[in-house]
């Protein structure tokens, strides 16, 4: 009997000691987790003349992109400033707003160095005395119109660092539509480059001018328009409108909502 004894001691001792002294298994770790971006991304995108930032205010994470830009012609059309303040103001409060397959993107001011020049006309232009808006490689050509009048569209199609930094932003992120605010005509109007407007271009147009109360013309015909940001645009096939505020002192922010919710429920269907 003691030597059975003895024996189930060793052999306990054995399983003991097997218990403590064996491998232990590496610990499985839950994966790490998935970290999102807090809303608004928040990028400089250029800068300007002077050296002024051009930032992007960037809200969702969905594939399909819309791209919102203000201040094309800095302090002389400033409520097209306000009107972008007041959508990135909306989406930090209403991050749910954005659908799930959308990104949103507002540049609130692509003229910073003719916004600080306050609200005269001679604040639409940049500080090389160029019109923004006639910077752009559609039909670009030195001597511009505005009103009737000649204006300097630089010397040649992209030579401004604002106009460079709005292309080389449109061109990496290929937005499947861009929206300008501009003031004043009470109009939405479509883009086109030497051809007819895109088919898709025609839908937003009439989508957001609907919506927010606004006309719709195909053709902007008051006097010629060349190097048009939104022209260009439709050289590349990137759908783009312009949405004419009343007047230059008006933000119409309930009126642009309705044409902007419009506009993002109609890309969370498309």
């Amino acid at each position: 009997m003691k030597i059975v004894a003895l024996v189930v001691l060793l052999v306990a001792i054995v399983v003991g000691a097997w218990f403590v002294l064996r491998p232990k298994p590496e610990p499985v770790l839950p994966p790490p987790p998935v970290v999102v971006k807090p809303d608004p991304q928040i990028k400089v995108i250029g800068t300007s003349v002077q050296g002024r930032a051009l930032q992007s205010f960037t809200f969702g994470h969905g594939s399909t992109t819309l791209a919102f830009v203000g201040g094309i012609h800095g302090g002389y059309e400033w409520n097209s400033v306000e009107l972008a303040q007041q959508f990135i103001a909306y989406l930090k409060t209403n991050p749910s707003a954005v659908p799930a397959n959308l990104t949103v993107t507002v540049i609130p001011n692509a003229n910073p160095d003719g916004f600080a020049l306050g609200k005269e006309a001679s604040a639409r232009f940049n500080a090389n005395k160029v019109d923004l808006n006639r910077n752009f490689d559609c039909e670009w050509q030195a001597e511009a119109t505005w009103r009737g009048e000649q204006v300097s569209a630089g010397t040649a199609a992209f030579s401004e660092p604002e106009a460079r930094a709005l292309r080389d932003f449109f061109l990496a992120v290929k937005p499947s539509a861009v929206i300008f605010w501009h003031s004043q005509a009470n109009t939405v109007y479509a883009s086109k480059c030497a051809g007819n407007v895109l088919p898709e271009t025609k839908t937003i147009m009439n989508t957001y001018a609907t919506a927010a109360g606004y006309g719709t013309a195909e053709t902007f015909d008051a006097y010629a328009v060349t190097g048009a940001a939104e022209d260009w645009l439709a050289s590349i096939n990137i759908p783009a409108i312009t949405v004419e505020l009343k007047t230059h002192e008006t933000v119409e922010w309930e009126q642009n909502l309705a044409g902007i919710k419009a506009l993002m429920g109609y890309y969370s269907l498309n």
